[in-house]
């Protein structure tokens, strides 16, 4: 179980989600395992009020980790239900 286990993490690391946000001008990646990878904004994205700026980036990374985070929990619950012994919660 172990070795499956670490199987899916290195798969998991290496797997990418892309998150946009404000019609791309924020743009996201984040390996499934949760790890932050790139962000990028749109430099006339910048020139926007600085209040909606934040807000915009805000939205994009709290969606880039919850995408992250359902994915792990899915593919992790995939191999661990495997090994689940009937009877034991």
């Amino acid at each position: 179980m172990q070795r499956s286990i670490e199987a899916l993490q290195a798969q998991l690391e290496a797997r990418e989600i892309d998150v946009t946000a404000g019609g791309g001008a924020v743009r996201i990646k984040i390996s499934a395992a949760g790890k932050f990878m790139s962000l990028s904004l749109d430099p006339e994205f910048l020139r926007e009020d600085p209040k909606l700026v934040a807000d915009t980036v805000l939205a994009a990374i709290q969606d880039a980790a919850t995408q992250a985070k359902t994915l792990n929990d899915s593919e992790m619950s995939k191999v661990t239900s495997a090994f689940q012994l009937p009877g034991l919660i």
